[in-house]
């Protein structure tokens, strides 16, 4: 029986038109079936759409042959509100016909948040807290108030909710108070009864200078400058102090003692001549 099968010509006729059938077949699969399917030798150049409305970018991709879908909207300061901020497909890169290119749009709806309590703490302070929260700090003007660089008032009251970038304007203390004050009889005091008076006034001590005097004890109020009866309260004074004549008129040399455990500021050091160090 295989004898004959294998001697008989129509099966080797056959055989090979089998052959030829799938060698055809396959040839017009590779050049007109997949290619028809795949679209092949078809393809569309996407176009940039990024910085144009969502409106134009619509527009464009159908004249392209190209559908969209608005995946994200973000904030943006940068492009006004329904502006196209990315696309994916990037731009010029080669697609099928009918792809659909996602798009990132920029929101009319800007962050939100929640405005900080900035009063009280000082302008540095104040300006950092701004910064954190994403806000900005506007103009700023001074009032009179006893602590100076303090933040007194805000534009924007705190724990409202406000657009990211909101401008907040701050009114400081100047340091200064409102009210006149008269200045306490300081000369002939003691330097410390001197500031307690002053402080207890609303009065501040700067500089301290000495003057050298022979008839006043040590460390006791000769004057004080500017010279004027009333301030503006939480201004600054500066005062005049006698101090021992001997410590600048000192002509004599000698070793120096200086007791340690004397509390006492307004003890004077002991000059032991040199005659008796012999």
């Amino acid at each position: 029986m295989l004898k004959y099968i294998f001697t008989n010509k129509y099966f080797y006729i056959g055989s090979a038109a089998l052959v030829l059938f799938g060698a055809l077949f396959l040839l017009l699969a590779d050049k007109l079936i997949m290619p028809y399917y795949t679209n092949y030798n078809e393809g569309i150049t996407v176009p940039d759409v990024t910085k144009i409305s969502l409106e134009e970018a619509q527009t464009l991709l159908n004249g392209y042959g190209l559908q969209y879908e608005v995946t994200e909207r973000r904030a943006n300061s940068a492009y006004p509100s329904d502006y196209v901020i990315d696309q994916s497909p990037g731009a010029s890169n080669i697609v099928k016909p009918n792809r659909k290119v996602y798009l990132t749009v920029n929101t009319e709806v800007k962050p939100q948040v929640e405005v900080p309590m900035l009063v009280d703490l000082n302008l540095r302070n104040a300006e950092i807290q701004l910064q954190n929260y994403g806000l900005v700090m506007g103009s700023t003007s001074y009032e009179s108030s006893r602590f100076r660089n303090v933040v007194l008032r805000q534009s924007v009251p705190a724990g409202i909710t406000v657009e990211k970038g909101t401008v907040v304007d701050l009114v400081i203390s100047d340091g200064l108070g409102e009210r006149m004050v008269t200045v306490p009889e300081i000369i002939g005091l003691r330097l410390s009864e001197a500031q307690l008076s002053l402080r207890r006034t609303g009065l501040n001590v700067g500089e301290v200078r000495f003057r050298p005097t022979k008839d006043v004890s040590p460390n006791t109020v000769l004057d004080y400058s500017p010279k004027q009866a009333e301030f503006r309260e939480g201004e600054t004074l500066t005062l005049i102090i006698s101090e021992r004549f001997e410590a600048v008129e000192q002509s004599e040399s000698g070793a120096v003692i200086i007791d340690s455990t004397d509390s006492n500021p307004d003890s004077v050091n002991t000059v032991i001549p040199d005659s008796l160090n012999n």
